[in-house]
Formats: structure tokens, C-alpha cells, sequence
């Protein structure tokens, strides 16, 4: 083995050998329990980001464990063409070019996106297999492919022909940049501080009410004002009219429920084609509807003078021409929630536009009851109430999207009947009377209209066929809250209404990354962390394991550079512990390394001692731990379990423990310690592997665990030792008590020996006082071992006895002591304690004076209070060891 672990060429080899050799390939026909996983379907635009990382990472310790326990399993990976996303890259790339996509024409502009797609549209497929994507590629999917395609008309048609796709003017959520219109989860709303105009509307033959609104631009669309039917202050001029300032238009005064007569002066304009709420009102009232506003949001022709201008300068000029002609009464700031398109952030305008809708109400039933009976469980729960009061107030989806990329609507007109129709294939005539004059219409349907049926359109639906019958629920589906209700819900109601069965059966939603400062990353704030940068850097077994050791189960995730630390060293303890073993393994040339590691492991019960007994059993509990962690989806926990246990139990403690026997002469002895250590390493690089694939391939070759067409990943997940092993080798709650015990009373001895400033290479005399007859035998019989892991020269164990006057640290077993005869100057020990007792007593009385400062305390941010307070804990406890150290010299 090379002494330092290159991860890099490491990671590359293994990558290529698991898929040209078929490792992650899937096969329905060989049977057994089935799990599967459908990868969220990236953007074929996009590149691997931290939430990328989090999110795979998160499925491939899933899929990889769930291999190993020898399921049936598959990770269909794909990419979704995004609509909007890839459009606006493309027509980016053409305005550079001095083109548009009307200069190419549909037909050609969709043959430059395919193209772009060919070109560009495997990059984040590619990064996915850098971070160790363990996905069955033969399987790869993309929205557009011919297969999902004829999903999508599959499903289109049948809603079509139930009633449940339907087309009506209504105010939808436009982009004016996209020139398209959005779903209602599409528009993002952002509080922001805007104002409220007051406006004199005057009444003919005398008299004015004031109207309040936020959008005065849109008051060129007036067709009514309306007040609550309950408000006395306005019950006289229901029915009659007021004046439209500016417009000169007589327009009716309604009374409607909607009105909240406490908001503003309880009269609210009502402009039916730009605001929903209008829009429905004039349903109510059969008001006109005047749309004022063309699709990239400047004004029409109806806005009279003010036609061609932008809206927002409509805006000022609107409130300007007020202002001059005496309507503007006052202007208040107000905070207020404003849509924002979710692809290029523009302030989405609410428009009247004639579009395709599917009803969702029938469709939401089934899949409440699907969650709220337990079919589909949420993690962690509390997303479930979010669901539910989402799918209860669902609103009817908005599907058609005015751009060119996209599945487009099949949905047909005869141009000499005027029929229409939805149909899958093309048609060459009309159903009902024959003719061939027909045209499509122009729209495409919303990204996730293919999305919905990826758990079941990448098993080939609608075809009947044996992955759809084996693979089809899928059991887990990993994902961020900000989709449950783009993608997470809706995939719920195509299951429950397609398949007659749910898509999956638990939903893990995973948190945010964000910065060390809990800001969410992006580019504009420059606190973006490439994955990239950390594999090439670090690995991707660091970014994988140290991004799981900081996720706890559904909370936003903290991250800077060094945190990724934390994986790179694990990797590298666990390289040294592996030259380690290797390097005395070599010495054993006839043991068969690969039996043991699969679990043929023969132990002498009369050469194990206690220490070998209790890394058995701390093997055991580890085992049982991590199983148990990823179980209930604690990812986070089953990391810390294996590091603890690995790093603590076995590196820190049972390899130094080994030393003794194996550079001693008892082969007898050195065989037992080997067949122990590889049965422990060999279990937990099983543990590990779902977290780190790469280490552990390496290492379960360097090993000999595997011969060398063997891969770990599909080693049979570690078990438990059976009853008989456990009563053969004697492993028992008593053993490994004693040995925790043990190790605290050498903990203590060694920070003894840190407290007084004595180099740990030097030998020193310990005194143990044991607490009773049978630890001070039991301690006596481990006193080699002890002087070993103590560093010592001289060590004396004795039963009972008083307190003695020397430095020491009360323990289970007992008080180990530190005789500071000749080991220390005591003078100089003294003064250089006191100086730091001095010191930390400053910083003490400092964090203090800050913490009993009310002002400080009323201002400053809950996250540094904490930490303020988090420090006078920590000072505190080094002032009270500080103390004691001092009082040991007299002090």
C-alpha cells in the first residue's frame, strides 16, 4: 500500500470498474425483495451544486445499503428538460448571434435546442458519477425521450377526455421576461416594501371616495369599484358610478364580500384581467374585463396615452398625472408580497390569458387519503401537515406554457368544422368530418406535467411490463421541501390516478445547504462552494461523509471549506490503520484473509482477553447502531456511530492496545489479534461503504476481502454475531463495562499528565488506587497493558487506602494518581498555572460584564448571545481545573 492515499486516482478506477462491469445494473427477472429509487430528475442545464450534493449523497448511502442487504435494487437516473430554463439558454446563445428563435422558426429553433442538448446536457449527468452516483445508467431517462413522451400524451388525453384538462381566460401568473405564464407554486412570493396610493375617484354630480392600491398602473383597466355590502359608510352609492380619474370612464359601484372594510378606506378598485381576486368578482357581477397590458409588460392600446411604456414607468407616470391633476390624496409605505418568476426572478404580472388548466380537486383526494392513511409516510412528519393543507386548498393547475421547448399540448382544431380534439399520434383528418385542415395548438405543457409521471413513466408506462410490475411503488423518494408541492404532491396524485397505487412509500425531505452564516448560497452573494472544488481538493468520499456527519435529519445544513476536513481525515486514519494491519498481516502469510472477511472468523476463547472481547463487542453494537440509524433515516447518526466507532473504539484504542501482541513473540497470540482486527475492519468498511464507496472498494482490495472481480458493494450487509460466538468468546455487558472503565482510568492518567506539562514521550511513575479487591486484581493482572497505553515506567495498583497528597483524578475503578517528584519544577508550575488562572479569570470577567449588559443582551442576535454564553461555560470549567491545578502546588 502507498503510504498516502491519492483519492483521486482512487475514485476514477473504481468509478469506471463498477459500471463497465455492471455493478449498478438492475434485473427484474432474477426477483427477490425489490427496492427501487427514481433519481429528481436534474435540469439538463445545470451543473452539480451543494444541494445536488446533499441530495445524492443522501440516496446513495440509501441505494448502497439497501444493495448490501441483498434486494433487488435499482436507481433509475435521468435529467428533465426544463422548459423555460433551456429555452432561455438557448435564445441567450442566438442573441449572440443577432438572431431570435422567430428568425429560425419553431421547427428549427427546437433542432438548435437539441443540439444544445446533445452538446451540453450530459454535464451533470457526468459530475453525478464523480460524486458516486451508484444509478443503473442502462436505465438513464430524459422527460423528452420518446418513451416519457408518449406518457405524457397517454395522460394528457385521458384527463382531456375525462374533463379534467379544460382551457378558459383566466388570470393567470405571468413572466413578462419568459413571455409565458406559470403555475401558481411557480411564482415565488417575496416580501418587499412598496406603497399604497390613495386615489380620488369622483362621483357625478358631487362627492369622491377614496380607493387604495398598490398597483396604480393598473387602475387603466378599472371596470368597477366595490365595497362590502355590510359597510354603511358606502350602502347609498351601491349602484350608481363614479368617475375613473385620469380616463374620464363612468364605472358602477358593486358591493361584494371580498371587500375587507378595514384595509385601507374598505373601497377597492376591480380590475378583472390583473388581479385573480377581481377577475372573480366581475364573474360574480358581469363587469367588463379590459387587459391593459400586452405580454412583455408594457401597456396597450386601452391604456390610451400611456401605451408602450413599460409598467413600472407607467407606474410613475400614472401616479405623477395624478398627482398634477389633484386625484393623489397620500402615499403610504406598505409592505406586501410580490410574485417573482421562478426561473429569471422578473415581478410576474397577473393577466387575463386564455390557457390550459387540469382540475385538481378529484385528483387530490385519493392522495390526501394516501398520506393520511399511512401509505406514504413523511420525514420528517411534520411536512405532513404542510401537505395536507396545500392538497385541501388546492387550486387548479395552470399546464400550458407559451414557449417553444416543451411537450407540445396535443390538442387539435379542424379549421372547416372547428371540432376539437385530443389525440396521441398526429391525425391526418378530422374524426368528425373528414377534412384535413388541421393545426395544433401552439402551447407546451409545464415542465412538471412530465415530471408527475417519472415514478412510473421511467418503467416504461403506459406499456405493461416486468420492471413496472417489480419496480412500481418505489420505496424511497429523497427531496427538498422547496418541490413538495411542485413535483412531491403532484407525483402522489398521478400514482393514486394512473397506477392505482402510490409512488412511493416514504418521503425523505432533506434541509437547505447554506453557508457558516445561514445564508442560503448563490452567486450574487459569492458564497457559493463548488462540489467540484471539494472533490478535487479533499475527495468525494470527504465531501460525502462529512456532508452526512453535519445533516441532521430534515434541518438546513451549515457549511464552509474546512468542515469538509472532517472526511478527508477519517479517510486518512483509516489508510494509516489499514498499512497498519497490512503490514503485519504480511507476517501471516497462510491466514485467508477473504474467509475471514465473509465471516468464517475462529476464535481460541482461551487466548482472548478482555480487550478483544470488548472490541467484539463494540463491533456488535456498532453494527447494530448504523442498521438502525439508516433505518429511521438518521443518517447523520449512523455517521457518527461509525465514526466514533471506528476512529475511537478501533483506531485510538484497539490497534494501540494490539501493539504488544503484535510486535511481542507469542504468534499464537499475534494470530488471534489479527483474526480479530480484520473481522472488525472488514464489518466496518461494510458499515462505511454506503457513506465512503470509494475508501472502502480500495480498501476491501488492499485487504484481501475481495478477490479481485469482488466488489463490497454487494457483500452481504454485517451482522450481528450469533448467540453461540457470543457465549464462546465470552462477550458480556460485565466485559465491556470493565473495559470503558479501563479506558477512562487512562484517559485520566494522560490528561494528568498534559495538566502538568510533561511531554507524553517521557515515562512517569502512576499510583492506582483501586476502589476494591477484585479491580485492584483485575487492574494488576492489565498492568502491561496499562503501562503501555500510560506511557510509564512504574506503576503501582493497591486496594482502598485515604486520599493521597499528590495530583489525581477520581475515577470508576478507582483514583489514579501522579507522583510529581522530579518530573516537574514546582515553583515554575505554580506561576505558570497562575498566570493562566489569571488570564482566563480576565476573559471570564469580560464575557460576563457583556452578558449582564441589558443593552448588549436586548440587541445583539440570538446566535451570538449563545455563543457569549457557550464561552462563560467554557471559561468557567477552565477556571475550576485551573483552581484545582493550583491548589495541587499549595496555591
Amino acid at each position: 500500500m502507498e503510504k498516502h492515499y491519492d483519492p483521486q486516482s482512487v475514485e476514477n478506477k473504481w468509478y469506471q470498474w463498477w459500471e463497465q462491469n455492471g455493478h449498478f445494473r438492475a434485473d427484474a427477472s432474477q426477483g427477490g425483495e425489490s427496492y427501487s429509487v427514481v433519481i429528481p430528475p436534474p435540469n439538463v442545464t445545470g451543473i452539480l451544486h451543494m444541494g445536488h450534493a446533499l441530495n445524492i449523497t443522501i440516496q446513495d448511502v440509501l441505494v448502497r445499503w439497501h444493495r448490501m442487504q441483498g434486494r433487488n435494487t435499482v436507481w433509475v437516473p435521468g435529467t428533465d428538460h426544463a422548459g423555460i430554463a433551456t429555452q432561455n439558454v438557448v435564445e441567450k446563445a442566438l442573441r449572440k448571434e443577432g438572431l431570435t428563435r422567430r428568425d429560425l422558426g419553431r421547427e428549427k429553433f427546437l433542432e438548435r435546442v437539441w443540439s444544445w442538448r446533445k452538446e451540453y446536457g450530459g454535464t451533470i449527468v457526468n459530475q453525478l458519477r464523480k460524486l458516486g452516483a451508484s444509478c443503473d445508467w442502462s436505465r438513464e431517462r430524459f422527460t423528452m425521450d420518446e418513451g416519457l413522451s408518449d406518457a405524457v400524451s397517454e395522460v394528457f388525453c385521458r384527463l382531456y377526455d375525462e374533463g379534467l384538462i379544460y382551457r378558459g381566460n383566466y388570470i393567470v401568473n405571468w413572466c413578462p421576461r419568459c413571455h409565458t405564464a406559470l403555475s401558481d407554486e411557480e411564482s415565488e412570493h417575496q416580501d418587499e416594501n412598496g406603497h399604497l396610493w390613495h386615489i380620488r375617484y369622483p362621483i357625478p354630480g358631487g362627492g369622491e371616495i377614496v380607493v387604495a392600491t398598490t398597483r396604480p398602473e393598473t387602475m387603466l383597466g378599472d371596470t368597477a369599484v366595490a365595497v362590502n355590502p355590510a359597510d354603511e359608510r358606502y350602502q347609498a352609492l351601491v349602484g350608481k358610478t363614479v368617475t375613473l380619474p385620469l380616463c374620464g370612464r363612468e364605472i358602477p359601484v358593486v358591493a361584494d364580500d371580498y371587500v375587507d372594510r378595514v384595509f385601507g378606506t374598505g373601497v377597492v378598485k376591480i380590475t378583472p384581467a390583473h388581479d385573480p381576486n377581481d377577475f372573480q368578482v366581475a364573474r360574480r357581477h358581469d363587469l367588463e374585463i379590459m387587459n391593459v397590458m400586452n405580454g412583455d409588460g408594457t401597456m396597450n392600446e386601452l391604456a390610451g396615452k400611456y401605451a408602450g411604456l413599460d409598467r413600472f414607468a407607467c407606474r410613475k407616470q400614472v401616479v405623477a398625472d395624478l398627482e398634477a391633476q389633484g386625484f393623489l390624496v397620500k402615499i403610504e409605505p406598505h409592505q406586501h408580497a410580490v410574485g417573482h418568476c421562478y426561473r429569471c426572478a422578473t415581478v410576474v404580472e397577473p393577466r387575463l390569458s386564455k390557457q390550459w388548466f387540469v382540475r385538481m380537486k378529484p385528483l387530490a383526494a385519493p392522495a390526501i387519503e394516501a398520506v393520511r392513511s399511512g401509505k406514504i409516510r413523511f420525514t420528517p412528519q411534520r411536512w405532513e401537515n404542510t401537505y395536507f393543507e396545500w392538497m385541501e386548498n388546492i387550486r387548479d393547475w395552470c399546464i400550458s406554457r407559451q414557449i417553444w421547448w416543451g411537450h407540445r399540448i396535443p390538442v387539435y382544431t379542424c379549421a372547416v368544422c372547428e371540432h376539437t380534439w385530443a389525440a396521441k399520434k398526429t391525425p391526418g383528418v378530422c374524426p368528425k368530418c373528414g377534412k384535413t385542415e388541421i393545426t395544433q395548438d401552439e402551447d407546451v405543457l409545464d415542465t412538471w406535467f412530465s415530471s408527475w409521471l417519472w415514478p412510473f413513466s421511467t418503467f416504461g408506462w403506459p406499456h405493461e411490463n416486468k420492471d413496472l410490475k417489480f419496480y412500481y411503488p418505489t420505496n424511497d423518494l429523497a427531496t427538498a421541501p422547496e418541490i413538495l408541492f411542485f413535483w412531491v404532491a403532484r407525483m402522489i396524485m398521478a400514482g393514486c390516478k394512473f397506477m392505482g397505487d402510490v409512488p412511493f412509500h416514504n418521503v425523505y425531505l432533506h434541509g437547505t445547504v447554506r453557508d457558516d452564516k445561514g445564508r442560503k448560497m448563490s452567486k450574487s452573494l459569492g458564497n457559493s462552494i463548488d462540489p467540484l472544488n471539494i472533490i478535487e481538493k479533499y475527495s468525494a468520499d470527504s465531501l460525502r461523509f462529512s456532508l452526512m456527519l453535519i445533516t441532521s435529519t430534515g434541518m438546513d445544513v451549515y457549511v464552509n471549506m474546512e468542515k469538509f476536513e472532517i472526511g478527508r481525515n477519517f479517510a486518512t486514519k483509516i489508510w494509516n490503520a489499514a498499512r497498519f494491519m497490512r503490514m503485519h498481516m504480511e507476517k501471516a502469510p497462510d491466514m485467508d484473509w477473504h474467509a475471514m472477511a465473509a465471516g468464517e472468523l475462529t476464535l481460541d476463547a482461551a487466548l482472548l482477553r478482555d480487550d478483544d472481547r470488548h472490541m467484539l463487542a463494540k463491533c456488535e453494537s456498532a453494527i447494530q447502531a448504523v442498521t438502525e440509524h439508516l433505518e429511521k433515516y438518521r443518517l447523520q447518526d449512523g455517521a457518527l456511530a461509525i465514526y466514533d466507532f471506528v476512529w475511537g473504539n478501533f483506531c485510538d484504542w484497539y490497534l494501540e492496545y494490539a501493539k504488544q501482541d503484535l510486535y511481542g513473540t507469542d504468534d499464537a497470540r499475534r494470530r488471534q489479534i489479527l483474526g480479530v482486527m480484520t473481522d472488525v475492519f472488514a464489518k466496518a468498511l461494510k458499515l462505511l461503504h454506503p457513506y465512503m464507496p470509494f475508501l472502502t472498494e480500495e480498501l476491501w482490495h488492499q485487504m484481501g476481502y475481495g478477490t479481485e472481480a469482488e466488489t463490497i458493494m454487494h457483500a452481504p450487509w454485517p451482522k450481528a454475531y450469533t448467540e453461540a460466538q457470543n457465549t464462546a468468546w465470552g462477550l458480556s455487558a460485565e466485559v465491556t463495562a470493565y473495559v470503558d472503565a479501563k479506558r477512562e482510568l487512562i484517559t485520566a492518567g494522560r490528561a494528568l499528565r498534559a495538566d502538568y506539562n510533561i511531554a507524553p514521550a517521557k515515562f512517569v511513575h502512576y499510583i492506582i488506587q483501586a476502589v476494591d479487591e477484585g479491580a485492584a486484581a483485575r487492574l494488576a493482572a492489565d498492568s502491561e497493558t496499562l503501562k503501555q497505553q500510560l506511557r510509564s515506567d512504574n506503576l503501582e495498583v493497591a486496594a482502598g487506602g485515604g486520599e493521597r497528597a499528590m495530583p489525581g483524578t477520581l475515577c470508576k475503578l478507582g483514583t489514579v494518581y501522579l507522583p510529581l517528584e522530579g518530573l516537574v519544577d514546582v515553583k515554575a508550575e505554580a506561576a505558570r498555572v497562575k498566570a493562566e488562572l489569571d488570564k482566563t479569570l480576565g476573559f471570564l470577567k469580560g464575557v460576563e460584564a457583556k452578558l449582564g449588559n441589558a443593552g448588549f443582551v436586548a440587541k445583539a442576535p440570538p446566535a451570538v448571545i449563545e455563543q457569549q454564553r457557550a464561552k462563560q461555560k467554557e471559561l468557567t470549567e477552565t477556571v475550576a481545573r485551573l483552581e484545582k491545578l493550583f491548589a495541587t502546588f499549595g496555591g
